[in-house]
């Protein structure tokens, strides 16, 4: 019961923090009003506010309380492992995701996917090309290839929406980890279509290969983010090292 206490607290504030109540320089209620506010011991609060700190929401100090150090920056999280939907839901940003092509094709076709993924070159796959649009405007361009032997009922409708609800909820699979590299590289004539009149023409380019809970890869991703736009922001903090 108390588990769930904190973590409410924990969801409620950290809500508040995304959606700006809370901005980044300002102090959070004290701990007797959250205590007061959420009925709740004061182990009940600490245990929350310490959760809110250790995911960079938050910076304790003594003397000040808890003082907001969550940066809108740090949307479209490049080191998490979360799907664009759960990030626009959960930001509630106003993106709309256009399906530009969905095709089935062979990994031999393309030797760094093959590699990656460590397949055959007759391996089917499907790959998907996804643009991400903030009121018509693309800003990423997201190209994705998957197995299709592990996801034969995988379509269009589906990419629309979200493949890994679909992944996850109907195949009953569960996505683990991901290796990732960033580099910055010249736009392709067809990014440039997309992408439209971008100086410099160049994108941020973030390639992963994602696997499932037994490590079997079944994904390999290239998403491209405007250059001039494109901000790798992580929150670290550093553990005492014995």
């Amino acid at each position: 019961m108390n588990s769930n206490k904190y973590r409410k607290i924990y969801q409620e504030l950290s809500g508040k923090i995304i959606n700006g109540e809370y901005k980044e320089g300002s102090q959070l209620p004290s701990e007797n009003l959250l205590v007061k506010h959420y009925g709740v011991s004061r182990e009940t609060v600490r245990k929350a506010l310490s959760l809110l700190q250790t995911n960079g929401y938050i910076q304790k100090l003594k003397g000040k309380g808890s003082i907001v150090i969550y940066n809108q920056s740090m949307n479209f999280p490049v080191s998490k492992l979360i799907s664009f939907e759960e990030i626009k839901h959960s930001l509630n940003m106003d993106y709309e995701t256009v399906v530009e092509s969905f095709e089935t094709v062979v990994a031999a076709d393309y030797t760094s996917v093959q590699e990656a993924l460590s397949l055959e070159g007759d391996t089917e796959l499907y790959r998907v090309v996804r643009s991400r649009r903030e009121k018509g405007r693309v800003n990423i361009i997201d190209t994705d290839y998957f197995i299709k032997s592990m996801m034969p009922a995988l379509n269009e409708e589906i990419a629309g929406q979200s493949i890994y609800d679909y992944i996850e909820r109907r195949l009953g699979l569960k996505i683990s980890y991901s290796n990732k590299a960033i580099t910055f590289e010249p736009m392709t004539e067809f990014d440039l279509e997309l992408f439209e009149e971008t100086m410099p023409p160049y994108a941020a380019v973030v390639r992963s290969v994602v696997h499932l809970e037994d490590a079997t890869a079944f994904q390999y991703n290239v998403s491209k983010h405007r250059a001039s736009e494109f901000k790798f922001v992580d929150f670290s903090r550093r553990t005492t090292q014995k």
